[in-house]
């Protein structure tokens, strides 16, 4: 993973594009905190429909409670105030 500055980052942008292109992340910061992260593109792109189904599968395995209380429990608490 390559960290870049900002003010490089825009200076050197066709070259940090060809370093992605590889398949390297660019991480760039500026004052020092990552500010933003350029990954290279799947070949295939995001099937919106597979990730919508995973997100369900996983949304239906958790544990809807919090401790005894419920999260419907605490919505319905929140609303009350």
């Amino acid at each position: 993973m390559i960290h870049v500055g900002s003010y490089e980052a825009k200076t050197h942008l066709p070259q940090l594009l060809d370093s992605v292109e590889r398949g390297e992340t660019v991480v760039i910061t500026r004052h020092g905190r990552p500010a933003a992260r350029l990954v290279p593109v799947t070949p295939d792109g995001l099937d919106a429909r597979a990730v919508i189904d995973e997100f369900k599968t996983y949304s239906r395995s958790r544990r809807r409670t919090l401790g005894r209380h419920s999260f419907r429990s605490l919505i319905e608490d929140g609303r009350r105030y």
